[in-house]
């Protein structure tokens, strides 16, 4: 598995610089191991592709679906990116952007237990 290729740094680069309102908002829990000491990284490379958010520690990626994701292209190319991702035994985890506007709080917690029950298989 490659992770961060060097293919794929400018284009992680401008998305970190852009990141999307519901990345910043979830982005500002995650940062600076406020889940249980787990360090998150943003804007990951894994293989061709990119992931929002990734714990390295758990295997562990976090995806916030914006409106893109439910358009039929969308969902055909995170079904693809998916399935190669899950290869790599990663697990995803996929939010969808407003849930973040109207319950951060509860997302935190959901993710806060998804990082306890993964923990215990590491």
């Amino acid at each position: 598995m490659t992770l961060n290729p060097e293919h794929t740094k400018n284009f992680r680069r401008h998305l970190r610089n852009n990141m999307t309102e519901t990345e910043i908002r979830l982005w500002s829990r995650l940062k600076g191991k406020q889940i249980l000491g787990y360090k998150v990284r943003r804007q990951y490379g894994i293989g061709n592709y990119v992931v929002d958010f990734y714990c390295p520690r758990l295997k562990l990626a976090i995806e916030v679906d914006g409106e893109s994701h439910y358009t039929r292209k969308g969902k055909e190319h995170d079904k693809k990116r998916d399935s190669f991702i899950r290869d790599e035994g990663i697990e995803i985890i996929r939010i969808p952007a407003p849930k973040i506007y109207d319950n951060l709080d509860g997302i935190v917690r959901h993710l806060r237990n998804i990082f306890e029950k993964r923990d215990e298989h590491w």
